[in-house]
């Protein structure tokens, strides 16, 4: 076993977050755990434990602020309507890379410092800027971020082809009698599956219906 400060160098904030990434992305949400973690970095399990706690959430926490300084800092006398979509078409983007953050995550508040820095006090700055009274501004954000995870969180974009094979397995097996619209219409339902611009139309809708 290495000495432990090699091992904490080894295992960084940063390196844990891509080893978690990366386990999640190959294995599914339910195979991240300390052990299965130290594993990939060649430390021990205590060792991540220093780094972020003995809770899942805390890993989960690294791998948010590890995505979340990606985002984007939107250029000062960006356009209302443009600044937000950047913001959370970038935000889509990275959530789509690693759709079982969002599963990881549940319920749980994202207010890690780095999605606070990146996303939250910009856009809400930026909406009450735009002339929105400050409960609008927050309203305005928080219907954009909700739709922005469901969509990451509940399209499949990882495996296209294999969730409209399934779908068009399961949906094959239906009555026609009692689903006349889902069975009689596959070419319509199945592209909707895995179509980014179901994010695109309905981002679009909400900053329009959020215009000030």
């Amino acid at each position: 076993m290495p000495r432990q400060s090699a091992a904490l160098d080894r295992a960084t904030p940063e390196a844990i977050a891509r080893a978690a990434l990366d386990l999640v992305d190959e294995e599914g949400p339910q195979a991240l755990n300390l052990r299965a973690l130290a594993e990939r970095l060649g430390v021990s399990h205590t060792t991540v434990h220093r780094r972020c706690g003995s809770t899942l959430a805390g890993l989960v926490d690294l791998c948010t602020d590890h995505l979340a300084a990606q985002l984007p800092r939107v250029p000062p006398g960006t356009p209302w309507a443009e600044g937000t979509r950047i913001r959370f078409t970038a935000l889509y983007e990275l959530l789509t890379r690693h759709p079982g953050l969002v599963a990881l995550r549940g319920a749980r508040p994202w207010l890690s410092r780095e999605l606070l820095a990146r996303l939250v006090e910009p856009q809400l700055a930026a909406n009450i800027a735009a002339g929105m009274a400050p409960d609008r501004a927050v309203a305005g954000y928080r219907q954009m971020y909700l739709f922005t995870l469901g969509a990451a969180g509940f399209v499949e974009h990882r495996d296209p082809a294999g969730a409209t094979a399934r779908t068009r397995t399961a949906l094959a097996a239906l009555d026609p009698g009692e689903f006349p619209v889902l069975t009689g219409h596959l070419d319509a339902v199945l592209p909707a599956l895995t179509d980014h611009e179901v994010f695109t139309t309905g981002l679009h809708a909400l900053i329009e219906g959020a215009r000030p």
